[in-house]
């Protein structure tokens, strides 16, 4: 029993708070209808039995009370001692008559006051239509009822009442206006092209009727406003179409080649990283050292070297001359995506070094890493506990856009090892032009960055507890 009194207190409490706001009401009416159904009718029953209840005659309750003749005696008794000490002689009459005077004043006063009271204790119960819902809601009855209809209901409470889910949702939301813009202008400028996909496809040798057939069988006949409508329909169906070079969907291509893309870059990360945070650490702490600036500058030398000249050397190094690594990638053999995967990490290693180098040295400097050295505390633990947690808000940052990027697909390393991924994918069918592969990896494309900004985004809230409040702060 003691569980269901929390469990119906702790629903009533936070659909208060969401029903406080009006932007959510709508949300709580939309995502149970059927339940609302309900209770508006009886809400309309109970407000109907409430309106007619009789108001109190108050002249009778104030009589009822019994205070009418103390009242007099209490002004007959002042009226004599004003008259008294102010020497003024009265008769009878008169004094009765001011007497009546004043009493009648305060007999309204009085009344006043009642009528002041009772509307008071009428309006804390009166029965609003949120009151009818809290009502309906402290009731086991109510609750199964609530969830068989309005399950929905409850499912949008949970989320706008956790502030970090709602945070999440609302970022998905307008991820999903991030892709339909995109699709919109780069499918504009596709349909703009003055390329011919059905020229660039059959060639120059094919007939008018081929040209007619095949752009009839993919809809190019179609009005700009269909062919866009069929593009965003596509992707909350998930069926972008079929490519026009070889017919298969583009879906299924994309999804075949997603799995070696993110091994690509998962193993890239995790080798730029491994050497990055410690070395750009290191780096900071012994700034102006020979490591510094030996480091340094050989994070410049990864910034600025070209992909494809780094990746046709390592094969020519690795693979031809000492033949330790394949020189090209092999589904069978893992050690062919370690070269693809330093030559795709060289640039983020040294971004991220550089980054972890400036901001942990310009956390260090700080004041509350002085009071911490002061404190007592060991170096180790001054840089570990202190500086680099403080430190990492940038660094995350560039590692978030650098890993978007990749899984987006690195074109340059992926046709020089010759792996099958998204970022080959999307080069080659862009040249055709292979409109529907094009849009299907530019979706894919604006889905990843947005996935991985908002995880990046969620991701501050752990590090920094003052990004954590003002999210708090958003939901109240």
């Amino acid at each position: 029993m003691a569980s269901v009194d929390r469990l119906t207190s702790t629903i009533r409490f936070y659909y208060e708070q969401a029903y406080s706001k009006r932007s959510w009401q709508f949300g709580l009416l939309l995502f149970g209808f059927l339940f609302h159904i309900l209770v508006y009718i009886r809400y309309q029953f109970t407000a109907h039995f409430d309106e007619g209840k009789n108001t109190p005659d108050w002249q009778n309750e104030f009589e009822k009370i019994g205070h009418s003749e103390k009242i007099r005696r209490k002004l007959q008794q002042q009226e004599e001692n004003k008259n008294k000490f102010l020497g003024i002689e009265k008769s009878k009459n008169q004094v009765k008559k001011d007497v009546e005077r004043r009493f009648e004043i305060q007999r309204l006063n009085e009344i006043s006051k009642m009528k002041k009271q009772y509307d008071d204790e009428v309006g804390e119960n009166k029965q609003t239509y949120l009151r009818t819902t809290l009502d309906i809601l402290d009731t086991w009855p109510g609750i199964l009822i609530s969830l068989i209809l309005a399950w929905p209901m409850y499912i949008y409470l949970l989320v706008i009442s956790v502030p970090t889910l709602h945070y999440i949702v609302n970022r998905l939301i307008m991820m999903i206006f991030v892709i339909v813009g995109v699709t919109v202008i780069v499918f504009t400028l596709l349909y703009l092209s003055p390329s011919d996909p059905a020229v660039n496809i059959l060639g120059d040798q094919a007939t008018e009727a081929q040209y007619q057939a095949f752009r009839e069988l993919h809809g190019l006949n179609d009005s700009y406003v269909a062919q866009l409508a069929r593009t965003i329909k596509g992707i909350f169906t998930f069926d972008l179409g079929n490519a026009f070079q070889g017919n298969e969907r583009v879906v299924s291509s994309i999804l075949r080649r997603f799995p070696v893309t993110i091994q690509l870059t998962l193993m890239a990360l995790t080798l730029s990283l491994s050497i990055a945070l410690p070395a750009g650490i290191y780096a900071a702490v012994k700034a102006n050292s020979t490591f510094d600036n030996l480091f340094m500058f050989i994070a410049l030398i990864g910034i600025s070297i070209p992909s494809f000249w780094q990746g046709l050397i390592f094969i020519l190094v690795f693979s031809i001359n000492l033949g330790w690594l394949p020189a090209t990638y092999s589904v069978n053999n893992y050690l062919s995506l370690l070269m693809p995967a330093v030559v795709l990490g060289t640039g983020l290693m040294a971004s991220v070094a550089r980054m972890t180098r400036s901001s942990t040295l310009e956390v260090i400097n700080e004041d509350y890493i002085l009071t911490a050295r002061a404190k007592g505390l060991s170096n180790r633990r001054v840089i570990l506990r202190h500086a680099v947690p403080n430190a990492l808000i940038p660094i995350v940052t560039i590692i978030g856009l650098q890993f978007g990027g990749m899984l987006g697909g690195a074109s340059v390393t992926e046709k020089v090892f010759n792996i099958n991924g998204i970022g080959s994918y999307i080069v080659d069918k862009q040249f055709v032009p292979d409109i529907p592969s094009v849009m299907g990896g530019v979706i894919y494309i604006a889905v990843v960055l947005s996935i991985v900004n908002m995880f990046v985004d969620v991701l501050y809230s752990f590090l920094d507890p003052r990004i954590r409040s003002r999210i708090q702060r958003g939901q109240q």
